[in-house]
């Protein structure tokens, strides 16, 4: 009985969101970000910041386009083979979010604050850093990003570039 009322309740909302074209909204918003990703992976940060819509909301503050893009160029010129692999993607509404595998070798003098501003001004070490994991909540409005928040690992990259210390050993004394 209990399974019967568990699928029923999901045709319903499968139902309701088919009816109400959420469902489409919802793959239509994941291919935004799937597309705007690869974008940035092939290194075509105009690309990817036509993503955006003229004003957003990144990290709670409002910025624009144009400020938007002089980050990613720097990133880019920070890390010029920056890749970020999807590897699970969600979409409710017009909220996209996912989780991330990133990975890069540091070959530019970052000038900007992204990264958590622990780059701005250090030389290249020219190591990689590689499986450092970032999660990416998006919202979205006609197609384009309109609010973006990421929480990153970015102590882990820190420490695969060589910049912080390992972590203290959690051996057994």
């Amino acid at each position: 009985m209990k399974n019967t009322v568990f699928v029923a309740a999901i045709l319903t909302l499968t139902a309701f969101r088919v009816a109400t074209g959420q469902s489409n909204l919802q793959e239509r918003n994941k291919e935004v970000i799937r597309e705007c990703n690869g974008k940035a992976n092939r290194g075509d940060i105009k690309g990817q910041n036509a993503c955006f819509a003229d004003q957003i909301t990144f990290q709670g503050r409002a910025v624009t386009r144009e400020s938007l893009l002089a980050n990613l160029e720097d990133i880019q010129t920070t890390f010029p083979d920056y890749y970020s692999e999807i590897v699970d993607i969600i979409a409710d509404g017009d909220v996209v979010v996912t989780r991330n595998r990133v990975s890069g070798t540091h070959k530019g003098v970052a000038k900007r604050t992204v990264n958590g501003g622990m780059l701005v001004g250090v030389q290249p070490t020219g190591k990689r850093f590689s499986d450092v994991q970032n999660i990416r909540w998006y919202k979205l409005r006609d197609g384009k990003i309109v609010e973006h928040y990421a929480t990153r690992d970015d102590m882990n990259m820190m420490r695969q570039l060589g910049v912080l210390p390992p972590p203290p050993s959690s051996g057994a004394r």
